[in-house]
C-alpha cells in the first residue's frame, strides 16, 4: 500500500445563504436550509514515501480541501484516506507530529518573539533532542542563511526572510510529510531560486514526502516529477507535467533560421511546419517522432544556419485549460 492512500475521497458541505443584519442571522439560525456542494468527488490516488508531488488546479478545484483531508483538519464525507498507516482525522495527535506545513500567506512563527525564540519553542513542542536541534539549525543556516536572523523579531522580517524561516521551522522536527501551500508567493527571483534549490535537495534525499500546492508551474517543474490536476473536485490527471502538456496539445518544436527564404514545396516533408518569418520556420514534433531524426531531415533539406528546440508552453496550455478553452 502507498504511504499516502486516498480511495474514493469525498467531501461535501452545505452552503447556507443568509440575509444581511440581525434579522437575517436569526432566520438563518431558525431555518438553516442551504444547498449541498461537493468540494471533492470520489478522488483516488497513492503517493509513495519520499515522493514529491504537486497538486494543481484552478481556484475552487478542491486543492485546499484535499490538503485539509490529508492533514486531518477535515473529516471525509465518504471514502478512505491513510497517511503512513494512520487516519489523519481519527489519529490526529499522532499524525500531526509527522507533519511540517508552510503556508505562503500565513505564519507559524510568533510575531512577538525573535526567530531564535520561536525555533526553540517549536523544538520544545515537538520534543526535538538538543543535539538534533543544533545540527538542523546549523544546516538551515548553511543552506537558508537563517543564522543572522535568529535575534530578529519575527514581525521585522522581510517576506523573503520570513519564508526562509518558515521553511526551517517546518523542518525542525524532521517531518515525514512536508506540505507546501504557495511557498514562493510574492518572493523575488533570488529568494525563490534559493528555496527551490533547498527543496530539491530535500526531495533528492528521499526521506521526506513533499506535497506542493501552487499556481506557479515554475515551482512544479523544478520540484515535482509528478502532478495531480484537480478541477471541480475531480482528479483529471495523474502523471508528469510534460504528459499533461501533451494531452492539452503541447508539442516540442524545432525553430530553424534559414540563410534564405524557401518555397512552400520545401516544407511539405515536415507536417505542421509554419513560417515564423521570411527565413524562419517552426516544426512541431509528432507523437513518437525522434528529435534527432527531425533535425537530420531539416539539415538535409533546408539551408539551415541556426536551430534550437522549444519546450511546450506549459503555463499557457494549463491556463487555457483552466479557462475552459
Amino acid at each position: 500500500m502507498p504511504w499516502i492512500s486516498a480511495e474514493g475521497l469525498t467531501r461535501r458541505f452545505v452552503v447556507r445563504p443568509r440575509a444581511a443584519g440581525l434579522a437575517g442571522a436569526l432566520v438563518g439560525l431558525l431555518r438553516p436550509g442551504g444547498t449541498e456542494k461537493t468540494a471533492l468527488d470520489a478522488v483516488s490516488f497513492g503517493i509513495e514515501q519520499g515522493e514529491a508531488v504537486a497538486l494543481i488546479g484552478p481556484n475552487g478545484a478542491g486543492k485546499s480541501t484535499t490538503v485539509k483531508l490529508l492533514t486531518g483538519i477535515l473529516k471525509p464525507t465518504a471514502g478512505v484516506v491513510r497517511v503512513g498507516g494512520l487516519d489523519p482525522w481519527a489519529d490526529r495527535t499522532a499524525h500531526v507530529k509527522r507533519l511540517g506545513v508552510v503556508f505562503g500567506q500565513r505564519t507559524q512563527l510568533w510575531w512577538d518573539l525573535s526567530v531564535g525564540e520561536a525555533f526553540e519553542l517549536l523544538a520544545a513542542m515537538y520534543e526535538v533532542p538538543s543535539a538534533d536541534y543544533r545540527a538542523r539549525l546549523k544546516r538551515f543556516d548553511e543552506v537558508l542563511g537563517v543564522g543572522p536572523l535568529l535575534g530578529t523579531p519575527v514581525r521585522q522580517l522581510s517576506l523573503g526572510e520570513r519564508m526562509r524561516c518558515e521553511l526551517a521551522a517546518a523542518l525542525l522536527h524532521a517531518p515525514e510529510l512536508l506540505v507546501l501551500d504557495e511557498p514562493t508567493v510574492g518572493l523575488d527571483v533570488a529568494v525563490k531560486l534559493r528555496l527551490r534549490a533547498f527543496l530539491a535537495a530535500l526531495r533528492d534525499e528521499g526521506r521526506t514526502t513533499i506535497l506542493l500546492t501552487t499556481h506557479d508551474l515554475g515551482d512544479v517543474g523544478a520540484l515535482c516529477p509528478r502532478v495531480l490536476l484537480l478541477a471541480e473536485g475531480r482528479l483529471l490527471h495523474d502523471g508528469p507535467l510534460e504528459v499533461l502538456a501533451a494531452r492539452l496539445g503541447g508539442r516540442r518544436r524545432v525553430r530553424v533560421t534559414l540563410s534564405a527564404e524557401v518555397p512552400d514545396a520545401a516544407l511539405v516533408a515536415f507536417p505542421g511546419a509554419t513560417r515564423a518569418g521570411a527565413a524562419e520556420v517552426v516544426v512541431p514534433l509528432r507523437d513518437g517522432e525522434a528529435m534527432a531524426e527531425v533535425v537530420r531531415g531539416l539539415l538535409a533539406a533546408l539551408p539551415v544556419v541556426d536551430l534550437h528546440v522549444e519546450e511546450p508552453p506549459v503555463e499557457q496550455l494549463v491556463a487555457r485549460y483552466y479557462e475552459g478553452k
